[in-house]
């Protein structure tokens, strides 16, 4: 044994909202190599179809698809709109069905939309709240009630170092962030009672290519280096041990707190 057996998920199974890039597919990779069977969710078939092929799994185009990856887990896609409340109903009992009960859901769906406030138009308000905040309502509740009949049950909704703090040109993003900060202590005063455990996880400045722009502004990233302890950007394999810590047992009784993975940013002026 090389790991101590509390934090031992293999066997779970998870989904993974926002799966097809980035961190989303950072984190639904570290599950897998857990040995978790991993269920990748986006609204695009062929992308997660692509997805999966990464980690070494088959997707099934409109629906979910299978293939084992040897010691480690299996990897499925469930295609549905994480913001359409009746689609994430059909979508998590088309999973539950094709692929058994969920123990883990990853909240990580998210967009973000750089622009000052007072530019910033009433349709792009209402889809940066439904994409990075009602999303995890939406899934978050119905992947509880079956887990809440069960007894046991993970959930991690990915928050954001600007779920604390924020800069110009990002209130939006930052606005969703927090609330979803209070929704998952929401979340955990509810279902606590239940055997759920509900977290966030709280990146800091990630490199990925939705921030790549970012990376490649030399003042800005002079910026993030000089102001984060550690003196780099984040990759994305920085946060896969915490969500791995979150949905293990080691965390059963860690519940509505945020882990932030920011090499220190948050603690600095």
């Amino acid at each position: 044994m090389t790991t101590h057996p509390l934090f031992d998920i293999a066997g779970r199974t998870a989904l993974v909202t926002g799966s097809s890039r980035g961190i989303g597919h950072a984190l639904a990779r570290g599950l897998v190599e857990a040995g978790c069977t991993v269920v990748l969710n986006g609204r695009d078939p062929r992308a997660l179809e692509k997805a999966a092929a990464d980690l070494g799994g088959v997707g099934g185009v409109g629906g979910v698809g299978a293939r084992g990856v040897g010691a480690r887990g299996a990897v499925h896609t469930a295609a549905f709109d994480v913001t359409d409340g009746p689609a994430v109903a059909a979508g998590i009992a088309d999973v539950e069905e094709r692929v058994g009960p969920l123990d883990i859901l990853v909240n990580n769906a998210g967009m973000q939309n750089r622009a000052p406030l007072l530019e910033f138009t009433d349709d792009a308000w209402r889809q940066i709240l439904d994409t990075n905040l009602t999303s995890a309502f939406l899934v978050g509740r119905e992947a509880a009630r079956r887990m809440t009949a069960r007894g046991h049950g993970k959930i991690v909704n990915i928050c954001s170092l600007q779920s604390e703090v924020v800069r110009p040109g990002i209130a939006p993003y930052a606005a969703t962030k927090g609330a979803l900060k209070m929704l998952t202590k929401g979340m955990c005063a509810d279902w606590g009672r239940y055997g759920i455990q509900v977290n966030g996880l709280g990146p800091g400045y990630i490199e990925t290519e939705l921030t790549r722009p970012l990376v490649e502004d030399e003042e800005f990233s002079a910026w993030v280096r000089g102001r984060t302890p550690a003196g780099r950007w984040g990759r994305t394999e920085d946060l896969i041990g915490a969500l791995l810590y979150l949905a293990s047992p080691a965390a059963d009784f860690v519940s509505g707190q945020v882990l932030y993975v920011d090499g220190g940013m948050t603690s600095v002026l």
